[in-house]
C-alpha cells in the first residue's frame, strides 16, 4: 500500500496553478510565509535608502518632463506604493522614470497636465487588460536592437533637454530635437556661469561617490552641497522655489481626470506608447531583481499593478510610472527582502515632503540637471549598442540605428512602431532563407544548371523529386513557384518531400495550388510524401479549388514505385 501511496504521488502532473495564484500579488505571499520583526528592520533600512535615492531624482524628472517637481514625488509616491503593494515581484520599486521623459514632455507640450492625466489613466488601463488577459508574455518579444535603439535615443533627448538648466537659461524649449539645438546655440551667449559650475560640482560630487564610496546617496549629497553653496553664495541661478513656488507638503485631493472623446482619439498613440514603455521597463526591471535575488516575479500580475498605479497616480496629480531598475537594485543591494519596503520607501517619500518640503525649495535646478545627465549616461546603453553594431547582422543594425535616429529626429512612437514592424519583418526574411526547396532529381542534363542539386541514379526519368524543409509559409511560398518556372521539359511525376514542414499557411497554400494547376496543365501528378496529419489536413483544406488533388504517401520510396 505504501509503495503504491508513493508511485501515485511521484507520477501525479504537478498542479496548474489557478487564476487566483498568478494574480496574487508578492505582498501576500510574503506575509504567508511569515513576516518577522528582523524582515521588518530590513526592509525599512532598504525603503530608507530607496527614498533617499528617489527624492531628487523624482523631482528632477518630473521637470525634464514638463511638469512641476512635486508631481514627480506623487507619482513615486501613490506609483510606488501600489507598485509594490500589488505587484508580481518582491522587490520592484515603482515610480517615474528617465524613460518616460520624452513621450511625457511631448504630451504636455500638445496637450498640457490634462493631455497627459488622461493619456496615462488611458494608458493604466491598457496595462490592466493586458495582464488580465495574460498577454504579459509578449511583451517580451519587443526585438533587443529595438529596445536598445529607442533606450539610447532617449537617452541623447535627456541630454539634450538638460542643456537649458545647465547653461542657466530662461527660455522654453521646443520638443524636437533640431529646433530645440538649434534655439540652444542663439541663447548660448546668454550663459550664466554660476549655474555652469554648480552643474560640475554637482556631477564631479556624483562621480566620485560613485567611484570612492559606492554606498553613499551620491544624488543626495550632489543636492545638498549644491544647494548649500548656491545659497551661501548667494550664486545666481534658478531653484524649485524660483522657478516653480516651492513644493507642497502633502499629496493633493483625488481627482478624475477631464473626459473628452476627441482628446480620447488623438492620445490613443501616446497612451500604447506609455503602455508598452511601462511594460517594457517593469518587466525587465523585475527580471534584473530575479537575476540578483533568485527569486521569480509574475509579469501578467506586475502589469496589473504597473496599471492600477498609474491610474491613482494621476488621480493625485502624478504622472506615469514603471518599475526603476536603479532603484529596484538598490533596494536589493541595501537589503530588502518584501514588497513592505517599496511601500515604506512611498511611505517615507510622503514625510520627506511634510517634513522637508520648505528646503526643497532651495534646491538650484543645475544640480537636478547634474543628475539627468548621469541618469542619461546610465540608460544610454553604449556597451550594448557598441555589441550589436560589432557582431549583429546588417538587419539588427538597420533596426538599431534606425530606432535610435527616429527616436531622436522624429517621435518616441514612430520609433517604436517602426522598429518592431522593421524587425518583424527581418524575422520574416531570415525564416524565408531558412527554409529549403530543393530538387534532388531531374529529367535533362542540359537542365541541369537550373536545378539546385544532382539527379539521384536510383530515380526514374520521368520523376522530380523536391524536398521543402521549413514552414511553408508567405515568406517562402515564391521559391517553390520559381524553381518550377526554371525546369525545362515536364516530367510525369512530382514528388514533393514535405516531411519537415511543420506548418502551411494560406499563402503557402496559394502557391500549392498553382503549382498543383500548372502540373495538371501539363498531365502531371503530384504526390506529397512525409507529411504529418495536419499539414495534410491543411493542405487539403487550402488547395480544395485545385484542378488537381495530389496524392499523400508515407515516404519517397513508396512514390517512385508508382
Amino acid at each position: 500500500m505504501m509503495e503504491t501511496a508513493t508511485r501515485k504521488t511521484m507520477t501525479t502532473p504537478p498542479k496548474s496553478p489557478s487564476y487566483a495564484d498568478i494574480f496574487t500579488p508578492k505582498l501576500i505571499s510574503c506575509f504567508r510565509e511569515g513576516y518577522t520583526l528582523q524582515t521588518l528592520r530590513a526592509d525599512a533600512i532598504a525603503g530608507l535608502t530607496v527614498a533617499i535615492v528617489a527624492l531628487p531624482l523624482s523631482m528632477a524628472i518630473a521637470i525634464a518632463s514638463g511638469v512641476p517637481p512635486e508631481r514627480g514625488l506623487f507619482t513615486a509616491i501613490v506609483g510606488g506604493l501600489l507598485i509594490s503593494a500589488l505587484g508580481g515581484s518582491r522587490f520592484q520599486i515603482g515610480g517615474p522614470t528617465a524613460a518616460f521623459i520624452v513621450v511625457v514632455f511631448n504630451v504636455v507640450q500638445r496637450h498640457g497636465y490634462d493631455g497627459l492625466a488622461l493619456a496615462t489613466l488611458m494608458a493604466g488601463l491598457l496595462l490592466v487588460i493586458i495582464g488580465a488577459l495574460r498577454l504579459g508574455t509578449y511583451i517580451k518579444y519587443i526585438p533587443y536592437p529595438v529596445v536598445t535603439g529607442f533606450t539610447s535615443g532617449i537617452a541623447v533627448s535627456i541630454l539634450a533637454s538638460q542643456f537649458k538648466d545647465i547653461m542657466g537659461l530662461d527660455v522654453s524649449l521646443p520638443g524636437d530635437f533640431l529646433p530645440k539645438m538649434m534655439l540652444l546655440v542663439q541663447h548660448a551667449g546668454e550663459t550664466v556661469p554660476a549655474a555652469v559650475l554648480v552643474t560640475v560640482l554637482a556631477l564631479g560630487i556624483i562621480i566620485g561617490t560613485k567611484r570612492f564610496r559606492p554606498h553613499w546617496p551620491g544624488f543626495l549629497i550632489a543636492v545638498v552641497v549644491a544647494s548649500a553653496v548656491t545659497y551661501l553664495l548667494d550664486l545666481h541661478v534658478a531653484t524649485i522655489a524660483s522657478r516653480f513656488g516651492g513644493v507642497p507638503r502633502t499629496l493633493p485631493s483625488p481627482a478624475m481626470p477631464a473626459f473628452d472623446l476627441n482628446l480620447v482619439k488623438e492620445l490613443l498613440p501616446d497612451a500604447i506608447t506609455i503602455a508598452l514603455l511601462a511594460g517594457i521597463e517593469s518587466l525587465l526591471s523585475a527580471v534584473v531583481a530575479d537575476g540578483m535575488t533568485g527569486r521569480r516575479h509574475r509579469s501578467n500580475c506586475e502589469l496589473v499593478a504597473q496599471g492600477v498605479a498609474n491610474c491613482a497616480s494621476v488621480f493625485f496629480g502624478g504622472i506615469s510610472a514603471t518599475g526603476a531598475i536603479a532603484r529596484t537594485a538598490t533596494n536589493i543591494r541595501s537589503g530588502g527582502r518584501t514588497p513592505v519596503a517599496g511601500i515604506l520607501h512611498a511611505v517615507f517619500l510622503l514625510l520627506f515632503m511634510a517634513v522637508a518640503a520648505p528646503l526643497l525649495g532651495y534646491i538650484p535646478l543645475a544640480a537636478l540637471a547634474a543628475i539627468l545627465v548621469m541618469v542619461a549616461w546610465n540608460i544610454s546603453e553604449i556597451r550594448h549598442i557598441r555589441h550589436i553594431l560589432g557582431r549583429a547582422t546588417m538587419g539588427d543594425r538597420f533596426v538599431l540605428v534606425s530606432t535610435f535616429l527616429l527616436t531622436v529626429f522624429v517621435d518616441l512612437t514612430v520609433a517604436i512602431e517602426f522598429g518592431v514592424v522593421a524587425a518583424a519583418i527581418l524575422f520574416v526574411h531570415r525564416m524565408a532563407e531558412a527554409v529549403e526547396v530543393e530538387t534532388h532529381e531531374h529529367l535533362i542534363d542540359e537542365d541541369e544548371a537550373d536545378i539546385l542539386n544532382r539527379p539521384d541514379a536510383t530515380t526514374p526519368g520521368d520523376v522530380v523529386v523536391y524536398t521543402i524543409s521549413g514552414p511553408f509559409f508567405f515568406g517562402a511560398a515564391q521559391r517553390l513557384s520559381s524553381i518550377l518556372d526554371r525546369i525545362g521539359d515536364t516530367p510525369k511525376r512530382y514528388i514533393l518531400d514535405m516531411s519537415t514542414v511543420p506548418f502551411v499557411d494560406a499563402t503557402g497554400g496559394s502557391a500549392l495550388s498553382s503549382f498543383f494547376d500548372t502540373a495538371h496543365g501539363r498531365n502531371a501528378e503530384v504526390v506529397i510524401v512525409g507529411a504529418r496529419d495536419h499539414v495534410i489536413r491543411d493542405i487539403r483544406h487550402l488547395t480544395h479549388e485545385s484542378a488537381l488533388q495530389p496524392h499523400f504517401m508515407a515516404s519517397r520510396e513508396e512514390a517512385l514505385k508508382l
